[in-house]
């Protein structure tokens, strides 16, 4: 057998099984493999811990084996060796008679592995070089109450807020659920609970998280095979922040990881918080499991502000500046920017720019002229079946085929388009916009959104297609 032959046939295995999986599941389960020999058929691949060795044997056993065969032949079998973590023995190797069980026969052999030590990475929310151990909360000193604008917009959310942080994972709010879209204050309002139960109780430890920070960290500790110190670390919150945890959708062991958090810190009587994009009931992609219990305390929804609320934030944000601007400058900003507050900031924190710049007074004409270079065109509204039908006309084929079952190529694509453009141009939400097609499910929708996303990265003439529809829309 040539030198490196186990290098070259693992390659060719990833290559198919690029072509079958997304973009992040490749990167997280397959990248950190290596081929480490092959004979006699058998390819044998290195694996990070055994929890990684479980996840591939529940989840991609059946595309692993079609890929060996497929490369190899019918007689391809598997053997894994299996890194563990044990920080207190030497870096080494040594036999192990560890047995691995499969439940798949001679698929994956149950062979002594190897057994590679190495040292637990550092956890990185532990503050180095003080002796009692303090972990850096990661919280926004800037983001409190005090400059909190509360209005009836957020009011629910402010004061259930303010409550927990005066007796966290002692109230009927926990967890307590902060939803609304962008820029409406959810992050803001998180932090400023935190900063606030720390101040109120110095003894407890708060930790915020994004939830794409989550989901990184902790496939870093399935790598390193600390996966059990993961897990303990967040044991020990006691108000625990989690921003964006829609971030978690189609995230299947990444939610199996979180669920057994959650349950812990509820059931130990400590704090959760979490803020979404959307309700719990909108969330799409999630355990069942799981959205049940975020409906165990509070679902507080967080509106656009009213007129009057944005009025106050533009002077709170005037005055920080140490600006003076009229009533009649921050009202009309107020009254032409409704979509955020980050929006609302942003436009006049431009306003000042362009008044530093010419060194010129905040007048209403020069705001309406900043105005008019920052307010673009609204997307049109469009129904799920105007969609359909103008990405049907643009195939030149009828959209009732659109919702059919036929599995032709060019409808496929001209489906997972459509559905594309609906998610993007409609409130409609994932189950909403299956049915729409034929009666289809959440999971059809999701998946042609991924479909759309990784062809417009790596296709040029269906790129070309995105282009033209998009023209069509006019946006």
């Amino acid at each position: 057998m040539q030198q490196g032959t186990h290098l070259k046939i693992w390659e060719n295995c990833l290559q198919i099984i690029k072509d079958n999986v997304d973009p992040d599941s490749f990167f997280a389960w397959f990248k950190p493999i290596k081929a480490v020999a092959y004979k006699d058929s058998i390819l044998t691949l290195q694996v990070p811990s055994h929890f990684f060795y479980e996840y591939l044997e529940e989840h991609y056993i059946d595309l692993l084996r079609r890929t060996l065969r497929r490369v190899i032949g019918l007689q391809a079998r598997l053997e894994y060796r299996v890194v563990v973590d044990n920080t207190t023995a030497p870096k080494n190797i040594r036999k192990s008679t560890v047995k691995i069980p499969s439940s798949h026969g001679a698929n994956v052999e149950n062979k002594p592995v190897s057994v590679q030590m190495s040292n637990t990475p550092k956890n990185p929310f532990i503050i180095p070089g003080i002796k009692k151990v303090t972990i850096n909360s990661q919280l926004d000193k800037n983001l409190t109450f005090e400059n909190f604008v509360e209005g009836a917009c957020n009011k629910l959310g402010r004061n259930a807020g303010f409550k927990i942080a005066e007796n966290p994972g002692k109230t009927a709010f926990n967890p307590l659920l902060l939803h609304g879209t962008s820029g409406v204050g959810k992050t803001h309002l998180s932090h400023s609970i935190g900063l606030k139960t720390k101040e109120l109780n110095p003894d407890k430890i708060v930790l915020y998280v994004s939830a794409h920070d989550f989901q990184t960290r902790y496939t870093d500790a399935v790598r390193n095979n600390s996966v059990n110190d993961f897990i303990n670390f967040f044991h020990s919150i006691d108000v625990f922040i989690v921003d964006d945890i829609q971030d978690f959708m189609g995230k299947e062991a990444t939610q199996k990881i979180f669920f057994n958090i959650f349950n812990f810190l509820h059931q130990q009587g400590k704090q959760l918080i979490l803020t979404s994009d959307r309700p719990p009931s909108e969330l799409e992609g999630f355990f069942d499991r799981l959205l049940t219990r975020f409906k165990w305390g509070l679902t507080a929804e967080l509106q656009t502000p009213d007129y009057e609320t944005r009025v106050e934030i533009l002077k709170r944000k005037a005055y920080e500046s140490g600006i003076e601007v009229s009533d009649k400058v921050l009202e009309l900003i107020a009254y032409s920017i409704t979509t955020s507050i980050r929006e609302l900031e942003g436009a006049l924190l431009s306003v000042l720019a362009y008044s530093a710049v010419d060194v010129s007074k905040i007048t209403l004409e020069l705001t309406k002229k900043v105005l008019k270079n920052l307010i673009k065109e609204r997307k049109p509204d469009y129904t799920i079946e105007q969609i359909i039908q103008i990405v049907s006309d643009y195939f030149k084929i009828a959209p009732k085929a659109v919702k059919a079952k036929t599995r032709k190529r060019e409808v496929v694509q001209a489906r997972h388009l459509a559905m594309h453009f609906a998610k993007l141009l409609t409130n409609k939400s994932l189950s909403s916009i299956g049915t729409e097609f034929g009666g289809r499910d959440h999971s059809t929708v999701l998946h042609a959104m991924k479909t759309v996303n990784n062809l417009s990265d790596t296709d040029k003439e269906f790129r070309s297609y995105i282009e033209d529809i998009e023209r069509l829309l006019k946006y």
